[in-house]
């Protein structure tokens, strides 16, 4: 089974969300979640963090990533590990490929002409925003 992962990072006041816009199909233009391939011989978690250092230069000590779900497509035998986290303290990003921005959580991220995903997105933040509120 193919493995890839996207990581939800909020700053420190969970008032904004880091978005990157693709660069090249699928979606290209549009916003998506930072993230990537999982090497096989590699555990989530660490491909987690050294995807999100890659492409932003978040690191393992600005974020504690929490592993919160898994979204298995069985007919193209592709599962896709979701991590959050949010930001201890101010980092500086270093956009690899794709451009960075800083998105309000407010924002409508189920709007499938701005967001990647197909309605992915919205779900993922929105089951996120409910487990930190409850925490």
């Amino acid at each position: 089974m193919k493995k890839m992962n996207v990581i939800v990072i909020f700053d420190k006041k969970l008032e904004r969300t880091l978005m990157c816009k693709r660069t090249k199909e699928p979606y290209m233009g549009m916003y998506n979640l930072v993230g990537g391939k999982i090497e096989k011989e590699n555990e989530g978690l660490n491909e987690a963090y050294r995807e999100l250092e890659e492409e932003t230069n978040i690191r393992k000590e600005d974020v504690e990533l929490i592993h919160f779900m898994n979204l298995t497509y069985v007919k193209w035998n592709k599962e896709l590990e979701v991590y959050y986290g949010i930001l201890k303290n101010e980092v500086e990003l270093v956009e690899e490929v794709n451009e960075l921005e800083w998105v309000s959580v407010n924002d409508n991220f189920f709007d499938m002409n701005k967001y990647a995903g197909e309605g992915n997105i919205g779900h993922i933040i929105e089951e996120i925003k409910i487990d930190i509120k409850d925490n």
